[in-house]
């Protein structure tokens, strides 16, 4: 059996935001792009992820409060990161397993690479699917 290297499917280089913006500027950054899953990175190194989610939270909050965050505060610490060359079939099955959009892909050396997020899964999907039916997917 086939096994891809999820790089093949990761977005590389993607848009990424620092520690310090407002949940304003995350929003806008992340519509400009049509993004749902925004790195936060510190002196090139990813440092926590961002979502959609977390922004719209934000916002739900009193504009006193809301004014007084920022992505630094409601970015996940720890997110999921995983290896180049790690088999697109166990980056998914860790996506599904942790209920989560999107991982952080790094190099072998530990370098920030990209994002793998559920839609980069699904044109994977669609990929394999179209080849392994000679360029259709459908039965």
């Amino acid at each position: 059996m086939l096994s891809l290297p999820v790089e093949e499917f990761t977005t590389p280089n993607p848009v990424v935001g620092r520690e310090n913006l407002s949940p304003d500027e995350l929003r806008e950054l992340m519509q400009a792009y049509g993004i749902r899953h925004l790195p936060i990175v510190r002196d090139g190194v990813v440092v926590g992820l961002v979502s959609d989610r977390n922004v719209r939270f934000a916002q739900s909050l009193s504009r006193a409060h809301c004014i007084q965050i920022s992505a630094a505060d409601i970015m996940a610490t720890d997110p999921v990161m995983v290896n180049a060359s790690d088999a697109l079939d166990d980056v998914a099955f860790i996506m599904s397993d942790k209920k989560i959009g999107s991982v952080i892909v790094n190099e072998a050396d530990g370098s920030f690479l990209g994002i793998f997020t559920v839609t980069d899964a699904l044109n994977a999907l669609i990929e394999i699917c179209r080849a392994a039916r000679g360029g259709h997917c459908s039965s």
